[in-house]
């Protein structure tokens, strides 16, 4: 693939809902670009973009796609993101990388959660957008429909170039609104320039709103409208172009991405109306001969041929020749091999230039990361969603947890969004992601990059046991045998108070118990307080106060006192009405206000303590509560079918607070099964 100059390459990151047509509207735009000989299809597995065998499996895009291709004299890098919410991780670095954002709306369902959080990423990236109503070949898709729900949901932004005309409930023909043109097309695909229809008033009121779009451009052809003077061609494209750069014009387009329908028309309008590489704002000019900037957006982990790291170039070029700066890290990075990437197709280049997106094997670098060669620039990492669903790894051979360990922090250097830590408590390998599917891809690459197997299992919740009231004990430890003995002797008082550790005291009169020994009284009861009797879980808020006791001059021992102090311990407990304690985390939940009601039902059955509620912006509702951990383990999932993906959330820890009597005998009971296990 030859190469481009910053006004000739656009980088387009297509987004939207799960289910849409975002891969099929790109193995589209390759199809007609000529960029493939053959129309993949996500049924047969055969697309460009979802090549990776969990991606086939499963017919859905999971990771993000790099799909160059070569139109009228441009270059357009289509970015094919994931719609899934597991996989978010995909439009996060689609939409960072990209220059502009299509979002592909299905005809049949409109406008959902999916479209609106593209919308809401690509605003917040001050992003240009650009819709194609797809699926139009389809039975109950209604163009105009969908269009009324982007109007709603996108405001007067909205402004149709491209539209149907139904016949008998279908689509007989499109019409081009920038040229006045109607096509329509073959079972192949094939179209042919057709009279244009009569549309009645709808035409006169769709180049109204066309040209009242453009005249908001500019105050020159805002006049010349205000005057009543007809905009010419030129004048209405280089106003829609600057419109959608700032954003003031949003264009929609139809079609059909299996039948081709609308096609062509979407590729003109890519490349001549959205913004290319050289008109973006950007934090330094996008100039193939000034300082080299490179920016790590993408990163994939191959236990074969290393890491692989994709970069956009911001300014200057990236090649062999130069060793920049990895401003995250401040270390030198040596350029290896350089390579346009599509699917799994690899095509070597010597360099990438400014604006440009490539690909480089076998560099340190991490997702995030900014290379400058001549300038201190650095590009502000992406904030991504943070993983909010954790399951326990079982692993299906003893001794493996290593192994899991190295594995798994391979993969988090391609997925931000997945999380890995070891409780030293439970002694669990929790790993967190963005849900179940999340999770389920994750297992899946461990096993076929990895050679690891593991399952999933409950995560533990990490308990305390505590006492509510003062005992005083004795513990006595005698032995006898052929030489010295055994004698340590003690008297403690037990008693509640705040604390995470135990609390030790000595009140001893006339030296019943030496000084020397207080240590390994001590000694024995926080070792004996690393584990309660009821579920052996750790002790916390207890006080012991060491009161009375005897000794033996030959026979005592730092030894023998130790296991008087725990002997104490596991008589005195048991006399203290010991408790188990859960921990209570602080929520916060983000839902649609319709559903405010539903999540407040809910959290109440997991005997969550609502604290309040405050209305957010878009019609959704902030409640914070307080809620046993415990019962939160699959919150993550039922927010999402609750709310269809709309709804968000936090937590965390907030403190200890005592546990049900009548849960006591669950908890108790499944502490001895793992103990048993273990």
């Amino acid at each position: 693939m030859k190469s481009y100059s910053p006004d000739k390459i656009k980088n387009i990151a297509i987004v939207g809902h799960g289910g849409c047509g975002k891969t099929s509207l790109a193995e589209a735009l390759l199809f007609r670009s000529g960029a493939t000989d053959r129309l993949g299809k996500i049924a047969d597995g055969t697309t460009v973009s979802d090549c990776d065998p969990e991606e086939i499996k499963r017919k859905a895009s999971l990771t993000l796609s790099v799909l160059p291709l070569e139109y009228s004299g441009y270059k357009v890098n289509l970015l094919d993101t994931p719609g899934l919410f597991d996989f978010a991780v995909g439009m996060y670095e689609g939409i960072s990388a990209a220059d502009s954002v299509l979002i592909c709306v299905s005809g049949k369902s409109g406008v959902n959660v999916g479209t609106k959080k593209a919308y809401k990423l690509a605003k917040q990236q001050n992003k240009p957008v650009m819709v194609f109503v797809s699926k139009l070949d389809t039975e109950h898709a209604d163009f105009y429909k969908v269009l009324e729900d982007l109007k709603a949901n996108f405001g007067p932004a909205i402004c149709p170039l491209m539209v149907p005309v139904y016949k008998d409930d279908k689509v007989d023909c499109y019409v081009d609104l920038i040229h006045l043109k109607a096509y329509s097309y073959d079972g192949s695909g094939s179209r042919k320039e057709v009279e244009m229809p009569d549309m009645a008033h709808r035409l006169e009121g769709l180049l109204a709103a066309i040209s009242e779009a453009v005249a908001e451009t500019d105050e020159a052809l805002f006049e010349k409208f205000f005057s009543g003077e007809q905009f010419t061609m030129e004048e209405i494209s280089e106003g829609i172009h600057n419109g959608i750069k700032s954003g003031g014009i949003i264009p929609v387009f139809a079609g059909s991405a299996t039948t081709l329908e609308g096609i062509t028309v979407l590729m003109e309008g890519m490349t001549k109306l959205l913004p290319s590489a050289s008109e973006v704002d950007s934090i330094i000019p996008c100039d193939p001969n000034g300082p080299l900037c490179a920016y790590v957006f993408k990163t994939i982990a191959d236990p074969f041929f290393g890491k692989l790291s994709f970069f956009k170039v911001l300014s200057g070029k990236l090649s062999a020749d130069v060793t920049p700066k990895n401003r995250t890290t401040g270390e030198l990075e040596r350029i290896g091999k350089l390579m346009f990437l599509c699917g799994k197709k690899q095509e070597d280049t010597k360099e990438l230039t400014a604006g440009d997106i490539g690909a480089a094997t076998k560099l340190t670098v991490n997702t995030g990361d900014t290379l400058c060669d001549g300038t201190d620039v650095i590009v502000e990492p992406i904030t991504y969603p943070a993983p909010c669903y954790s399951r326990a790894m079982i692993t299906s051979a003893k001794g493996d947890e290593s192994k899991v360990s190295g594995a798994v922090t391979k993969l988090l250097q391609e997925d931000p969004t997945l999380g890995f830590n070891v409780n030293t408590e439970t002694k669990q390998q929790i790993i967190s992601g963005l849900g179940e599917q999340h999770l389920d891809v994750a297992l899946a690459k461990l096993k076929s990059k990895f050679g690891v197997d593991v399952t999933l299992g409950e995560v533990r919740v990490p308990y305390r046991e505590t006492i509510r009231k003062k005992v005083k004990v004795e513990g006595k430890h005698k032995k006898q045998t052929g030489g010295h003995g055994q004698f340590g002797h003690v008297w403690i008082e037990f008693e509640p108070c705040v604390s995470e550790d135990l609390v030790f005291e000595e009140k001893i009169f006339g030296g019943a118990v030496p000084k020397g020994f207080f240590p390994a009284v001590e000694k024995g009861l926080r070792e004996s307080a690393q584990k309660g009797i009821l579920a052996g879980y750790p002790m916390v808020g207890l006080k012991a106060r060491l009161v009375d006791g005897s000794y033996h001059p030959v026979d005592s021992s730092e030894m023998a006192f130790k296991m008087a102090a725990s002997i104490a311990y596991r008589e005195g407990i048991p006399q203290a009405s010991p408790v188990l304690l859960e921990p209570i985390d602080t929520l916060k939940v983000l839902v649609p206000d319709a559903n405010t009601g539903d999540m407040m039902g809910e959290l109440n059955k997991r005997r969550g303590r609502v604290l309040g509620m405050n209305p957010e912006e878009d019609n959704m509702t902030m409640i914070e509560a307080e809620v046993p951990e415990a019962e939160m383990q699959d919150f993550a999932m039922l927010l999402r079918q609750m709310t269809q993906g709309a709804g968000s959330f936090s937590m965390e820890f907030a403190r200890y607070e005592q546990l049900p009597e009548q849960l006591h005998v669950e908890v108790i009971s499944k502490a001895k099964a793992v103990m048993e296990e273990a």
